[in-house]
């Protein structure tokens, strides 16, 4: 891929500004990419041009905003290796795990094309009501206007798509702030898009300091709509800063897993690899959190630390590694501190927790305190608490002791006990016989308390990118 010149995209145009910024590999430090930091210029003139291209893309008729969809969709597989690399080199993702978000993010974009076909509204039966004899009601959804999307590091592509996509299908034009540290995919994105005829403006990327361009997204008075992916901090700003606009928030978690005495551990321990080590555990979803029944306790820690010390440690590029680094070495310093504070604070560290530079070796603990921060904060980091218990009531008290609430994830053959689980654990979504960190992109995806508010996957983000609007004549 070599060190490439990367403008922001600006109502079609290619934007330089004298302020570069190199991204480099986060493994080991290599330049990958140049791009430029906008000024508060930059995205008002962004905005302005989604502004003018909002009309266009609301007289769009459906099928054409499918069409466009549909050709990025079939773009982005023809060019599914330089996606990849772009996702490794800004994210340190293993290549294997960026293919794979590439096959995502476009069946994101091909869910959007579809959810585009069935934008629709109701007839509302007017004369239910005494009031309403000898009228007729219908709803429709109309686009909000313009979208400010901004995303985060770890899923740089898919979780772009994820607001793109279903923003186009309404008939938005969209801003999109990627992460400072990943913003190529997103500049590729740009470039597909504008080569399968989005009209210029209806997407503009503008890239730089998250303080300055998000700022300037969430306050400008012609944006209608925020959707955000990231931190706590950074969204409950957000929704201080938002006034009146439309906000949608993804806020990550510390996502747990059940594991019941007749949990199939053939089944549950390869799975729990997957949802606690997957990009080095840089996932919102990630497992963070194990409680394990105390019959079975012994003997799921013996599989799970054997098939950890498995993973391969290596260079992102290499199609056999399965670890590699975290985003910086700041991040990875971090995470070592939070596994010495458990270590301090009573909790076995079983194997892991070894740093060099920005990597950190998969780290199992055992029977951490609650109040340790690998147990109450999100590491975002290839970190895994297991504790044991002895009544599934406990576990779900365990469970919900926590300020967030995205996912969760339980094992058992017991199926009265698994609904129960499912009904008394508060997150927004709960996985029988399956990892918390399970996701598909067509689902409603979300979470309650610090997790966020409002829903993604298309077509529920499609219901929050549009006005549900009312029309009623008297015959």
């Amino acid at each position: 891929m070599g060190c490439m010149e990367c403008p922001m995209c600006i109502g079609g145009d290619w934007v330089s500004t004298p302020d570069r910024q190199t991204i480099e590999l986060p493994y080991d430090g290599t330049p990958v990419a140049t791009v430029y930091r906008a000024s508060a210029k930059e995205v008002n003139n962004a905005v302005a041009a989604a502004v003018a291209a909002a009309p266009v893309m609301r007289e769009m008729s459906r099928d054409e905003r499918a069409a466009i969809l549909r050709r990025a969709y079939e773009k982005m597989l023809a060019t599914r290796e330089e996606l990849a690399m772009a996702v490794s080199n800004e994210c340190g993702k293993p290549i294997r795990e960026a293919r794979a978000e590439v096959d995502r993010a476009a069946q994101t974009i091909l869910f959007s094309a579809e959810e585009a076909h069935r934008l629709q509204g109701e007839v509302v039966p007017m004369d239910a009501s005494p009031g309403g004899k000898g009228r007729w009601g219908m709803t429709v959804r109309e686009p909000l206007g313009v979208i400010a999307a901004i995303t985060p590091f770890n899923f740089p592509l898919n979780l772009s798509t994820h607001k793109i996509g279903p923003a186009i299908a309404a008939g938005n034009a969209i801003v999109h702030k990627p992460a400072s540290a990943t913003p190529l995919s997103a500049l590729l994105m740009a470039r597909i898009f504008s080569e399968c005829g989005l009209p210029p403006g209806a997407l503009n990327v503008v890239t730089g300091p998250g303080g300055l361009v998000g700022d300037t997204l969430v306050m400008h008075p012609d944006v209608a709509m925020v959707t955000f992916t990231g931190s706590v901090d950074v969204g409950v700003r957000i929704r201080n800063l938002a006034g009146m606009k439309r906000v949608t928030l993804e806020l990550g978690g510390n996502a747990a897993l059940i594991l019941e005495e007749d949990a199939d551990l053939d089944a549950a321990v390869p799975r729990s690899v997957v949802g606690a080590y997957a990009h080095s555990g840089q996932v919102c979803i990630s497992i963070q959190r194990i409680f394990v029944h105390q019959k079975i306790r012994d003997e799921f820690v013996s599989r799970f630390v054997e098939a950890t010390r498995k993973l391969r440690i290596g260079h992102p590029h290499d199609p056999e590694t399965d670890i590699s680094s975290l985003i910086t070495v700041g991040e990875a310093e971090r995470v070592e501190s939070w596994i010495e504070e458990a270590r301090q604070a009573g909790a076995v560290v079983l194997t892991g927790g070894l740093r060099k530079r920005a990597t950190i070796e998969p780290t199992i603990l055992s029977e951490a305190p609650a109040g340790v921060r690998a147990c109450c904060r999100e590491v975002f980091g290839p970190v895994v608490v297991v504790n044991s218990y002895d009544t599934l009531d406990r576990a779900i008290e365990r469970v919900n002791d926590s300020d967030y609430g995205l996912q969760a994830g339980i094992y058992t053959r017991d199926m009265e006990k698994a609904f129960r689980a499912a009904r008394l654990i508060r997150t927004g979504g709960v996985h029988i016989n399956e990892v918390p960190t399970y996701r598909v992109d067509q689902m409603p995806y979300g979470g309650v308390k610090l997790s966020g508010m409002g829903r993604e996957g298309p077509r529920y983000a499609v219901e929050e990118m549009t006005e549900l609007k009312l029309t009623t004549w008297k015959a």
